[in-house]
């Protein structure tokens, strides 16, 4: 559970700075920065912060290639 809670804070963290993303470059970036995760655990995280009400999940339209994109509430 601690490595659970310590990626949620580095997720919310990178939507705070850089806006809403994708899954994919949420786990690209979380990579980048040395958190060793793959993108199976970041959606599973994800569906769970969208659950609480933490994180919200959005289609934009004909942008970003219709992907779902995370942003903070």
């Amino acid at each position: 559970m601690n490595g659970t809670v310590n990626l949620e804070c580095e997720i919310k963290a990178l939507l705070r700075k850089r806006g809403p993303l994708s899954v994919a470059f949420i786990t690209r970036f979380l990579n980048e920065m040395g958190v060793d995760c793959n993108r199976q655990k970041v959606e599973r995280i994800l569906r769970n912060m969208v659950l609480r009400g933490i994180v919200e999940a959005f289609y934009n339209g004909g942008r970003y290639n219709r992907r779902k994109h995370y942003r903070l509430r």
